[in-house]
């Protein structure tokens, strides 16, 4: 599911932000940005936001701004004595004079000067897993929300599917009557009505419309729907179960159609496998 949360921190020294957001994945897929200062507490991130969210491609960036002045790097004496040195030193051997210009180009050398990197305090830290805490809050409302008109989809496409199934019952008798008639026809296209025995024509009839039988069809079906609406309400992660039993009420569809030898089953059969694909988009999104 979708998610966005944003958190902003201001200390003294620094202003502190935090972004994540999340987009539909199977699999949890982090990909993080920090700033060098936080790359060592990188793994504790990972678990902190792997634990938080189950799944989701997940886009974390933690960057600050420092609200001090910058800062100026020292000069390394030791290394610039040593410069100095080895450069009158040669100068001396080559009889060259050596002007004022010489101190400015030492201090290009490598190494004559240095930054001291500042390391991480504490309650800088303890400030960043805060605001990443408050970030996450914020995307899980986030996704809340989208699950709430998620649900209310899932459940409006779950109630039209069992709607269609009640309706097939107003066309099974016809459905019956028109098979017997149909075959009867055939029948009688290609033989005499004196050659046909009736006994034997009802004995296949009955065989036959026991293979066209759809009862046991419509009662799976419709305990896969109530399964549905009652994972739908059960505590998260149920995106997976979900999943399952859309499969197999698409199993149960199918054999309906296939079985069904009836035009105006048929198209109820359609428009169950509409609000089906529906269910298959929405249901990648649950966790």
């Amino acid at each position: 599911m979708t998610g966005y949360g944003k958190s902003v921190a201001e200390t003294p020294q620094k202003k502190i932000t935090v972004e994540i957001k999340s987009l539909n994945s199977k699999q949890f897929d982090l990909n993080s940005r920090l700033p060098w200062l936080y790359r060592e507490k990188e793994s504790e991130i990972r678990n902190l936001v792997s634990q938080r969210l189950d799944r989701g491609k997940i886009d974390l960036n933690i960057s600050f701004d420092s609200m001090e002045a910058e800062i100026i790097p020292s000069i390394n004496k030791a290394v610039v004595k040593n410069y100095y040195s080895q450069i009158r030193e040669i100068a001396g051997e080559l009889g060259i004079e050596s002007d004022g210009e010489i101190l400015s180009t030492i201090l290009k050398f490598p190494d004559a000067l240095r930054t001291e990197k500042p390391e991480l305090q504490e309650e800088e830290w303890n400030i960043v897993i805060e605001k990443l805490n408050e970030s996450i809050d914020q995307l899980d409302n986030y996704r809340s929300e989208e699950g709430k008109s998620i649900e209310s989809d899932l459940r409006s496409c779950i109630e039209r599917i069992t709607g269609f199934l009640g309706d097939i019952k107003n066309f099974e008798g016809e459905r019956i009557v028109r098979i017997r008639e149909k075959l009867n026809s055939s029948l009688l296209d290609n033989l005499t009505r004196e050659n046909i025995d009736q006994n034997r024509f009802e004995q296949e009839l009955i065989f036959y419309l026991e293979k066209l039988d759809i009862n046991e069809e419509k009662v799976r079906l419709k305990n896969h729907c109530d399964y549905f609406i009652e994972k739908i309400a059960s505590l998260p992660p149920n995106g997976k179960i979900l999943n399952f039993i859309t499969q197999e009420i698409g199993r149960e569809i199918n054999t309906i159609g296939s079985k069904a030898n009836d035009a105006s089953i048929q198209k109820l059969v359609v428009m169950m496998k509409d609000d089906l694909e529906k269910i298959k988009e929405q249901t990648l999104n649950v966790l």
